[in-house]
């Protein structure tokens, strides 16, 4: 498994619609090629059984399209870190079939709606390396956040689709095969088998969701926002904090940039959400404190003191208790 995917399972932890007018493969806003590619190489694991309606892309047999899809899916598991970018997804397709027909290929990019290799540009060394903004380990898109996974105004409970490339094959397979077994159970309407086996994917960290009315299996991730400590849930303010970021990220998807891992085994990192930096959004509301023993971003003060200056949130009090001073005078208590 790659880096990214070994971090991502070890410490913390897109597709979410399908839609038909959108592309033989379901293609939408919410998934990409790269990530439509992934589920497949994830079912196919499972099942043995290639996409339907691929054979309308590619000449050859379906044991030869088998055979494609368990090389994609080994190399997927052994690259360091796994396609991340329809580009790579592409590039890691193109490398692994090299010795097929041209027609073969094309044709499974097409399915994905992956670049072809024609439009590909040849990346230097230095640009390939260049991925990922600098200190960023990983990042992954969740899907729609719960409010009731929102715990105070810096923690948060999210979940990322399997078929997200960083997770994607960092599934348990015994994950795998019970959520196979469950969706059999209740296509037979054996629903205490089928609760019987979400609750063994659930003590796995991993749960069925119905997105759009789509089930789909996702890890669960505890993410500590980046750069920011907002007051603890007891304290004054508490509320107002959990609430504030609620507002912010309630069913929505986010993208997150993972930058390492706390003691408590949570993902530290930055949240985008719509296009909004969450942290700023925080801070420029006066949810929360630049968290400055932890992160020496500049920008971060910057909108604390904004905040502060038109006394704003939590800045209405002339003297708010500082959250690490609360955490140490109750740990001694």
């Amino acid at each position: 498994m790659g880096n990214a995917l070994g971090f991502l399972y070890g410490k913390c932890c897109k597709p979410t619609t399908t839609d038909d007018s959108l592309g033989p493969h379901g293609v939408s806003a919410a998934t990409v090629g790269v990530s439509a590619l992934a589920h497949d190489l994830f079912n196919f694991e499972n099942s043995s059984q290639v996409p339907v309606g691929l054979g309308r892309y590619v000449v050859s047999s379906k044991k030869a399209q088998a055979n494609w899809y368990r090389k994609i899916f080994e190399a997927w598991k052994q690259a360091k870190p796994p396609p991340q970018t329809a580009e790579e997804a592409s590039r890691l397709v193109i490398e692994i079939l090299k010795r097929n027909q041209k027609a073969d290929v094309e044709g499974l990019l097409s399915f994905y709606g992956l670049p072809l290799p024609h439009t590909l540009v040849e990346l230097s060394t230095e640009e390939a390396l260049v991925s990922l903004p600098e200190g960023v380990l990983f990042e992954f898109q969740t899907l729609p956040v719960d409010p009731k996974a929102v715990a105070d105004g810096d923690t948060i409970t999210v979940y990322v689709s399997s078929s997200e490339p960083v997770v994607s094959s960092s599934v348990p397979k015994e994950v795998k095969v019970a959520a196979v077994q469950r969706a059999k159970a209740r296509e037979t309407r054996n629903y205490t088998k089928a609760d019987k086996l979400h609750q063994k994917i659930v003590d796995s960290g991993y749960r069925v969701l119905n997105i759009q009315n789509e089930e789909v299996l996702a890890k669960k991730v505890r993410i500590r926002l980046r750069g920011i400590d907002a007051p603890e849930s007891q304290m004054p303010f508490g509320k107002e904090a959990q609430e504030g970021l609620l507002k912010i990220v309630e069913w929505k998807s986010l993208k997150v940039l993972v930058y390492g891992a706390d003691q408590y085994g949570r993902c530290v990192g930055d949240l985008y959400c719509n296009g909004v930096f969450v942290q700023e959004a925080m801070l420029k509301k006066g949810l929360a404190w630049h968290y400055i023993a932890y992160d020496k971003r500049m920008v971060l003060a910057k909108w604390e003191k904004e905040a502060r200056q038109k006394r704003i949130g939590l800045w209405a009090s002339s003297n708010p208790e500082k959250p690490w001073d609360w955490r140490k005078k109750n740990r001694r208590a």
